[in-house]
């Protein structure tokens, strides 16, 4: 599991933010959001523009900067523009059965990489300056990687210089160690890939793209060849939606998804935001996603009833206990220790801090404290 995210001049975040998702309180209610003592269900709050989907960007940056695909491109600034520093740092920390490993990276840009490090259990793996060309791989025996063609991996970069000066993106040696390198099944590294590769960012205004022609043919055909339309169904019931679905293929082959009344009625052309985005979540998350490592869920709730969120909150955890999500909201609804906990729900302010809420008060929160009301009287006002 991820033990610890530190980012630092990144977009809006100029000074170092960390989520630390071993710190806990020790609270015996709502248990469910801590597994095996880490922090596995998270909400953050933020006014607009605080960063909240920018934190989340930074988080699963890691993604591609393992297995980034040709061509991928990030939108938008990459660096903070008031900082001094001419370099974005991230740090994973990861914990996989008792070891500890560290994986830190610093981008000049979107496309062109510092510095990579590793290290397990307090050792260093192995270290990449680019930009002065210094590199020390001499505990890759550590890892079982002692037979890496070091020479290979650093011709790769010179070869990369040559076809595209203008962008050179180097090539992260983690990337090519996992890809070049006949690790065995139980290696940390293997593990570390195996969560990365699971880690996902939804954003609400994704819920748009379930109205596009493609998206509903692509869908319609993966609920009749997986047979979920009655899964599909009983979710939305489960989310307060009550309707019966019915999946059609139409004279010329395509198929068409309805609810089920005296006539049928095209589901995506009637059905609310609020639904959509419901439907968009049970895609990516419950469908596609369902062994996900990490989830991050940016104003998942944009278009939802509070009940309809608490319903969405309530799944999440009985679903995916083992799963670490963190979502993002202005609902303060969810505020409540009925579902969450003072050490499991964060401010970010407008610095660019990340606060529990247990840490932005002077009073020992209890069970008993109405937190939405604490928040909404400005209890924790100093830490937006």
């Amino acid at each position: 599991m991820l033990k610890r995210f530190v980012l630092k001049n990144y977009k809006n975040f100029k000074e170092q933010i960390c989520i630390d998702f071993e710190d806990i309180a020790g609270y015996q209610f709502s248990s469910d959001c801590i597994t095996e003592g880490i922090i596995s269900k998270m909400l953050i709050y933020g006014r607009n523009a605080t960063g909240k989907t920018n934190l989340g960007k930074a988080l699963i940056d890691i993604c591609s900067t393992m297995f980034r695909s040709p061509g991928y491109m990030r939108e938008g600034n990459f660096l903070n523009a008031d900082a001094k520093e001419n370099s974005a740092m991230f740090s994973y920390t990861f914990q996989f059965e008792g070891r500890e490993l560290i994986y830190r990276y610093n981008r000049f840009s979107a496309n062109v990489l510092q510095y990579e490090e590793l290290v397990i259990d307090g050792t260093n793996i192995f270290n990449c300056d680019f930009m002065s060309q210094t590199y020390n791989f001499d505990n890759l025996k550590y890892v079982g990687a002692e037979t890496a063609n070091i020479e290979r991996y650093l011709v790769s970069l010179n070869d990369g210089e040559e076809m595209d000066e203008a962008v050179n993106t180097k090539l992260p040696f983690l990337r090519w160690l996992i890809s070049n390198v006949a690790l065995e099944n139980d290696s940390i590294l293997i593990r570390m890939a195996n969560y990365v590769r699971r880690m996902t960012m939804i954003t609400a205004n994704h819920a748009t793209m379930l109205r596009t022609r493609s998206f509903n043919d692509n869908f319609c055909e993966f609920l009749e060849k997986t047979q979920r339309v009655q899964d599909l169904q009983d979710f939305l019931n489960a989310m307060g939606i009550k309707c019966k679905l019915k999946l059609k293929i139409l004279p010329d082959g395509q198929r068409e998804l309805y609810f089920a009344h005296e006539k049928l009625v095209s589901f995506f052309e009637n059905a609310s935001s609020g639904t959509l985005a419901l439907v968009h979540l049970y895609r990516r998350v419950i469908s596609v996603a369902s062994d996900s490592s990490l989830l991050y869920l940016d104003e998942f709730d944009a278009f939802y009833h509070y009940e309809m969120a608490e319903n969405v909150v309530k799944f999440l955890k009985r679903k995916y206990p083992g799963c670490q999500v963190i979502m993002t909201s202005h609902n303060t609804n969810l505020m409540t220790n009925r579902l969450m906990r003072p050490d499991c729900l964060f401010i970010l302010s407008r610095e660019g801090k990340l606060t529990a809420l247990c840490k932005a008060t002077l009073r020992e929160l209890r069970e008993g404290h109405n937190l939405e009301k604490m928040y909404i009287s400005g209890e924790f006002e100093k830490y937006e």
